[in-house]
């Protein structure tokens, strides 16, 4: 399921939310709190439903499926909502930045019948680009991990897969795995040549920079915005 909050332009830029929670909590009606920032600069917010991993088993799998699913339908029925299917963005959370990057490693012509370069910028905040260092946490109490899952969710291990414009950001109050997790990868795409910009909010912890993704002048929301080319409303 998704949740679509509509701007009053006519054929309007739309943006993508995936929700993060530790890969186990949240629903899309959590999340409308952004649409405003968005639908009032002239965008459509999408926010996502999708499974938890304590509903899968502990797998991530289909959660990454569902969340791709779920950027296909919306790239081919954006029209039908007055959006513009060649002006898709992606931002997303926590773990749903993790799954957000997962997405931007899809086969978007092969697996959907879609442009290769479908998602135009990605903004992700706070996020995983590893899982090595997330399996031998906490998080592998209830996430079944295993050497294929960890490889092929890595986000970072596939930079050569990264079709996408990215914006990623962490908080200076954000734990340090978080804030090296962003940086290490933020770097790994500069050094591969491919388009990336690091966003460093002093004073931010992992919860508040969620947070300002309402706010067109907070980190989170004004970084999505100059993704998507808009001004603050």
């Amino acid at each position: 399921m998704l949740d679509v909050f509509r701007a009053r332009s006519p054929n309007a830029p739309v943006v993508v939310f995936i929700h993060g929670g530790a890969w186990r909590g949240g629903l899309a009606r959590d999340y409308a709190f952004p649409a405003e920032n968005f639908v009032h600069a002239g965008a459509h917010f999408v926010v996502l439903d999708f499974i938890n991993v304590i509903e899968a088993g502990g797998n991530l799998m289909p959660m990454i499926e569902q969340v791709r699913r779920a950027i296909a339908w919306t790239a081919k029925n954006a029209a039908s909502f007055g959006g513009d299917p060649g002006r898709l963005y992606v931002a997303g959370h926590s773990s749903g930045a993790h799954l957000g990057g997962c997405a931007l490693l899809t086969d978007w012509q092969k697996d959907f019948g879609l442009a290769p370069d479908v998602i135009k910028g990605a903004t992700l905040c706070s996020g995983m680009y590893d899982l090595k260092p997330v399996r031998l946490s906490k998080r592998g109490d209830y996430v079944r991990f295993t050497d294929e899952i960890e490889a092929a969710l890595s986000t970072q291990r596939h930079i050569d897969r990264l079709a996408t414009p990215l914006t990623v950001l962490h908080g200076t109050l954000e734990t340090p795995e978080f804030q090296r997790q962003t940086r290490d990868f933020a770097a790994a795409v500069k050094a591969a040549g491919k388009p990336v910009e690091l966003v460093v909010a002093d004073g931010y912890n992992h919860f508040e920079m969620n947070e300002t993704l309402a706010n067109p002048f907070g980190p989170f929301g004004r970084a999505a915005l100059d993704r998507m080319k808009l001004a603050p409303a």
